[in-house]
């Protein structure tokens, strides 16, 4: 008989909820019957999110609309939902952003900053805030999900390579440090995925190239198998990428 854990009588909080590949991980955990607390900047896209995760069979939804790479707005609706959220056991961590201008030579010191908010603070933000959770639950998971340029020079830009490599590192660290108190720590790295992410390359993606790319579905499924696995078992590092070059 299997041991993989079913989701019904999960409580998963998702972050960047709104649309890509934290849209598509929260109406996977949904189908499977998780309750939900998800987390986004677009009130209007979040709540329709929440509306379409409960109608796929979610336990509960919660909708929290914050700025996660903001330390203290994101903790003002943390302990606004702390009743909630002491029930979590898993963090999916799905945000990210990149810029037009991400050649080294175009970046400045406001959009080499705005990147490291969105895309590194934002995860440590959320870490700082579940870890105590999950500590005092005895035991949790952290789910960041990073990128294939963490680990390969590609045109993505020195910012988002730089933050995303940061992302990883930090989940391996969390793992290394809090192992003892039953809480572990995954990263995902995708490749090329097809989200609103590519409409801010330098050259819009073309319709082949979109073709080849993952789909958000792809790395969502990633994060359910991390999910869907016993407390013993530990997945360090996930890379996932198009099959078609």
């Amino acid at each position: 008989m299997s041991e993989i854990r079913s989701m019904s009588g999960r409580r998963v909080l998702i972050a960047g909820a709104s649309s890509g590949m934290g849209r598509e991980t929260a109406k996977a955990a949904a189908r499977e019957g998780a309750e939900l607390v998800l987390l986004a900047r677009d009130e209007a896209r979040l709540a329709a999110i929440g509306d379409e995760c409960s109608q796929l069979g979610a336990g509960k939804v919660l909708t929290i609309q914050a700025d996660a790479s903001n330390a203290k707005a994101l903790e003002a609706a943390i302990s606004s939902n702390m009743e909630v959220l002491e029930a979590v056991d898993t963090l999916v961590n799905t945000i990210g952003m990149n810029i037009v201008r991400r050649a080294f030579s175009e970046l400045t010191a406001e959009s080499w900053a705005s990147m490291i908010d969105v895309n590194l603070n934002a995860a440590f933000n959320l870490s700082k805030a579940v870890l105590p959770i999950m500590r005092r639950r005895g035991g949790g998971l952290i789910v960041n999900v990073s990128s294939t340029a963490a680990k390969k020079p590609d045109p993505s830009g020195a910012a988002y390579q730089a933050t995303k490599a940061g992302v990883a590192a930090m989940t391996h660290a969390i793992m290394e440090e809090e192992w003892g108190n039953g809480i572990r720590a995954t990263a995902i790295l995708p490749g090329m995925t097809d989200t609103p992410l590519l409409e801010k390359r330098p050259s819009p993606p073309t319709p082949e190239m979109r073709a080849k790319a993952l789909k958000p579905e792809d790395v969502a499924e990633a994060c359910m198998f991390v999910m869907r696995l016993p407390a013993r078992a530990h997945v360090s590092e996930i890379v996932i990428q198009p099959a078609i070059r």
